[in-house]
């Protein structure tokens, strides 16, 4: 395993120094689902991800704008990363052909069946994430499934890289642009390339030759049994050590401490907002001091519809310090669960959270 000391421990954004290892919940629409600012703060959360593709379809670019940008807008003032939305586009395409394409212009997509024709441009990637004003930005990158063959592979890292160029080409343009007194903000690139091992090193090296603030790892990191594949070691092994580098979708914990190992320092993923609303929590079964996090077993699942809670008193985590834990019992979080109080998702989501932050600040150790 890399020696950490050698690793990025800080980045410097428009919004203030983040500390690394960093976890970014899912805002893709501007909230973390059920909680507010003042929530996602107090739980140890330090930055935020938002998706600009969604964000342009509702309430629309001109809406942020008028609020001042993504930060006035959703009420927070730390850093704020955002997807292109070139993900999501594909998923679009993935489950229904009619919806769009891929072209080497850009993505063609609708949508809806009968929505209107849009086109996503490299440029137009850009133009939307600076226009809400996201601190960190992301290049519209072309994804594949990971059972594409080879052939399909090898489209995907080239048009990633053309489109990556032409990402950095007008992100410079519109940096020169910038008011004197604002901070530029960071763009990052994507790497693709399947777990062909040739695809991913001839991806990461068109995209060390046009040059980035930070890299994000592209695709699907787990395999169908949750395991990362091999290409995340790989990716973690060529990105230069002082760069941030952001491993996408890489949010079980377990897998999160691996992939740090590995020399990931920036996670995201919407598996504990999303756990906590379907009523699985995330309990560490010792002192953090005490735990071993080699393996799988320094964390459970706690199921709060379970009947055995009906009449415990005791937090959902006897070793957190969340608002939830701090506060309310097992039973009380079962009781709202039965009677349908929606505000069992929000303390759920609170302590799922804090699980996330506190992971981020002992990792190291």
């Amino acid at each position: 395993m890399p020696e950490h000391n050698d690793f990025l421990k800080v980045l410097e954004t428009a919004h203030g120094s983040l500390q690394l290892p960093t976890f970014l919940p899912d805002a893709t629409r501007a909230v973390v689902r059920t909680i507010d600012s003042r929530d996602i703060e107090e739980s140890g959360i330090k930055c935020l991800m938002v998706n600009a593709i969604h964000l342009s379809n509702h309430p629309g670019i001109s809406v942020i704008k008028a609020h001042g940008g993504i930060h006035r807008f959703m009420k927070w003032n730390g850093p704020i990363f955002s997807d292109s939305g070139g993900f999501q586009v594909f998923s679009l395409i993935e489950s229904a052909s009619k919806l769009g394409s891929v072209t080497k212009r850009g993505f063609v997509y609708r949508l809806e069946k009968a929505g209107k024709k849009q086109i996503l441009t490299p440029e137009k990637s850009i133009q939307k994430q600076f226009q809400i004003g996201s601190d960190i930005m992301f290049c519209l990158d072309y994804c594949t499934h990971p059972g594409a063959d080879d052939t399909h592979q090898r489209k995907s890292v080239e048009i990633t890289i053309d489109w990556a160029k032409r990402c950095r080409q007008e992100f410079d343009r519109l940096v020169q642009n910038l008011k004197s007194g604002e901070n530029r903000p960071l763009l990052f690139g994507v790497v693709q390339g399947g777990n062909n091992k040739e695809l991913r090193t001839m991806c990461m090296e068109g995209l060390f030759e046009i040059g980035f603030d930070g890299y994000g790892y592209g695709g699907w990191p787990v395999d169908d049994e949750g395991n990362l594949v091999e290409a995340v070691g790989l990716v973690a092994e060529r990105i230069p050590r002082h760069l941030p580098l952001h491993g996408l979708g890489i949010g079980k914990p377990e897998s999160v401490v691996r992939a740090f190992r590995m020399g990931y320092n920036i996670f995201d993923c919407v598996l504990p907002t999303r756990d906590a609303r379907h009523r699985r929590l995330y309990v560490y079964n010792d002192r953090i001091g005490k735990l071993d996090f080699r393996g799988t077993d320094f964390y459970s699942y706690l199921y709060i519809q379970d009947n055995k809670y009906v009449r415990d008193s005791g937090p959902v985590d006897a070793y957190c310090d969340c608002f939830c834990c701090r506060n309310y019992s097992r039973a009380y979080l079962h009781h709202l669960l039965k009677v349908e109080e929606p505000l069992v998702n929000r303390l759920a989501t609170i302590h799922n959270l804090r699980f996330y932050s506190r992971l981020m600040e002992v990792i190291l150790y």
